[in-house]
């Protein structure tokens, strides 16, 4: 507590007596998190916008270090989400605000029954910086098509979701690597 001492005149037998006003301290400011943003482009999802956009939210529920927000009109795009024919795959990250790596959201495995929210996840995760783990099970979001179709986890585990905290701890300023390596989820 800050303490200032004022003189005043008390109006009593012409004493003059200091006052003391205790003023509060400004309270001491949070430490700002500095998180790293990304921008996706969806334009070119197809029918694969709403799960994209859901898979965006999965990871911006479960990871502080890193938000992925829609790109607007002539902002820089670091994500590129694009529907095919194909597996679903994507460029292996960590994709920096200086970046670019891209998704694509293959509907062969959507063909076969696999969630989308999950393959957009799991594709997402790839952007992050995070390598498939096969065989794994369905409680691992980077296990893929390994989880079986029938799997419906769309989220990371902790794990999962540490490894992105630590790619994009303190790196909000960070320049982009790229790593050129782009991973098919072949057989999702």
């Amino acid at each position: 507590m800050l303490r200032r001492t004022f003189t005043g005149v008390m109006i009593s037998a012409a004493l003059a007596m200091p006052v003391t006003v205790a003023t509060a301290a400004p309270a001491a400011a949070a430490p700002e998190v500095l998180a790293t943003t990304l921008t996706y482009d969806d334009s070119q999802a197809g029918e694969f916008k709403a799960a994209v956009a859901e898979g965006v939210n999965v990871w911006n529920t479960s990871v502080s270090n890193v938000r992925i927000v829609k790109a607007t009109a002539g902002q820089r795009v670091n994500i590129r989400v694009i529907a095919d024919n194909g597996w679903p795959r994507a460029t292996l990250g960590p994709v920096r605000p200086t970046g670019t790596v891209t998704v694509w959201m293959g509907r062969q495995a959507v063909n076969q029954g696999y969630n989308v929210v999950r393959i957009a996840s799991h594709e997402l995760g790839h952007s992050l910086g995070l390598p498939d783990v096969k065989p794994g099970p369905c409680s691992s979001l980077m296990s893929g098509s390994t989880g079986g179709v029938s799997c419906n986890n769309v989220r990371p585990n902790a794990a999962e979701a540490a490894r992105v905290e630590r790619n994009y701890a303190g790196t909000a300023k960070a320049p982009h690597v790229d790593t050129g390596i782009v991973l098919e989820d072949a057989a999702y």
